[in-house]
């Protein structure tokens, strides 16, 4: 079938006005999951922005400007970030996020020395796929809670789970029957009509906006009106606000370390399906250990300002899909607003606001693409499910990660749920007989180019 052709290529520069107009489009894409994350982690939205921004044009300049993939915050860390912050502070997960960028780093390194041959065989589509699924599934228990229950008890809420069913069909509606530039902002739509229903509900705190629209509204001069407008985010830097040295401890790095194993299957999933819907083989060129080394640079960033790790976005590769603006600049324009939207005081107070229902009933459906993304993952791999090998690896991943069971190592430390799920499927992976099995009709690390279909689809 014949490729559709590119509204812009990948290293082709917009004129200005439609530069400003697809990166917003790429904001507004990654804005409700990105922010989702420090809302469950008890991190600064505003600094996941910043952190955002800054790692996406690091995975730029690493993969030499060659990948058009826009970073955000990673959902896959929920888990770890609240154990380890419950015990060492904020401090404390971002040394450990500082160390699982390390990993990628190390990765990055073998697949420059030795290809992806190694990685294929520890990472075949029958362990990538299930575990994506997890990292789905294994959140919706938190997007339930978040969409029923009154923030900080567990008292059941009629109000707030009304607010989340509207904002979660406000996100359907908008997905499926939207046309054009609105059909690719559903998130959005369902973020923002989801506040606004809350409004007329009562259950939004608006007392931070209006203490910042009074703060720029009495500004006596142009000077006074910016200092009000703009504000420093509350990022947590290491050798200032704290010492690693005396935060550091082996637990944190068991605790979110064997992660980085899940975000690394994760990033080749999204490489993957990035490499068919853009028709270039990225996994070659620029190649994998340069995105990965990206991806971990991002993470290391994030741990140097006080925000969650980062990875790439799935539904930004949706937009590119629908749109077909392959441009980095793009992308690049889209980290650049995200950093000036984390230093705006009045977004910030307005993110700050948006009720918990609000979050839990776009998750319900978020969630639900991570989880539908590793199934097709499945499906685009051709994995076959008649063969009782795959059935048992998919089978123990997914009962393991979504039943949280783990490992308990030491009285402080455990490797749980998503962790142990992926790790358990590698082992039996390489342990089973017929390996050829795992990795279906297709080469994972060999990207083909998209079709019609493939194109306009994109991701789950």
């Amino acid at each position: 079938m014949k490729q559709q052709q590119a509204a812009l290529e990948v290293n082709e520069v917009p004129k200005i006005h439609k530069w400003i107009t697809l990166s917003l489009q790429h904001l507004f894409a990654m804005f409700g999951a990105t922010i989702l994350v420090p809302f469950l982690t008890g991190l600064s939205p505003a600094v996941a922005l910043v952190s955002s921004g800054f790692g996406t044009l690091a995975y730029l300049l690493i993969t030499k400007g060659k990948v058009p993939a826009y970073l955000g915050s990673s959902f896959a860390f929920i888990a770890p970030i609240v154990a380890v912050s419950e015990t060492s502070g904020i401090p404390g997960a971002m040394i450990g996020s500082f160390f699982v960028g390390i990993v990628y780093g190390v990765v990055a390194l073998l697949i420059s020395m030795f290809g992806t041959d190694w990685l294929m065989k520890i990472l075949p589509p029958i362990v990538v796929g299930p575990v994506i699924i997890v990292i789905g599934l294994g959140l919706a228990s938190t997007a339930i809670d978040m969409s029923m229950y009154i923030p900080g008890s567990e008292t059941y809420s009629g109000t707030h789970f009304t607010v989340a069913l509207v904002t979660l069909a406000i996100t359907i509606i908008a997905s499926i029957f939207f046309k054009g530039f609105f059909s690719l902002v559903p998130i959005l739509f369902g973020i923002v009509g989801g506040y606004l229903f809350a409004l007329t509900q009562g259950i939004v705190d608006t007392s931070a906006i209006q203490e910042e629209w009074t703060a720029l509204t009495s500004a006596g001069s142009v000077g006074a009106f910016f200092t009000a407008l703009f504000e420093v985010p509350d990022f947590v830097i290491p050798f200032v606000d704290f010492s690693p040295f005396e935060v550091f401890s082996w637990e944190i790095i068991f605790l979110m370390v064997p992660l980085a194993l899940v975000t690394i299957t994760e990033h080749t999933g999204d490489q993957m399906v990035l490499s068919k819907v853009v028709g270039k083989n990225f996994l070659k060129e620029p190649g994998l250990h340069r995105s990965i080394l990206g991806d971990g640079a991002a993470t290391m960033i994030a741990s140097f300002l006080g925000g969650p790790p980062n990875t790439t976005y799935g539904e930004n590769i949706g937009v590119l899909a629908i749109t077909r603006v392959f441009s980095v600049f793009v992308i690049g324009g889209a980290a650049v607003i995200a950093i000036v939207f984390g230093f705006v005081g009045m977004i910030t107070a307005v993110i700050g606001s948006i009720p918990s229902a609000v979050m839990g009933g776009v998750s319900i459906l978020l969630f639900g693409i991570i989880a539908s993304s590793g199934l097709r993952m499945l499906i685009d791999n051709q994995i076959d499910f008649g063969e009782k090998r795959n059935l048992v690896i998919s089978s123990v991943i997914l009962v393991i990660g979504v039943g949280g069971a783990f490992l308990q190592l030491t009285d402080n430390v455990q490797v749980a749920g998503m962790a142990l799920a992926a790790i358990i499927g590698v082992l039996l992976n390489l342990a089973l007989p017929g390996k050829e099995k795992g990795k279906g009709n297709k080469n994972i690390f060999k990207a083909p180019e998209a079709s019609d279909e493939e194109r306009k689809d994109g991701v789950a």
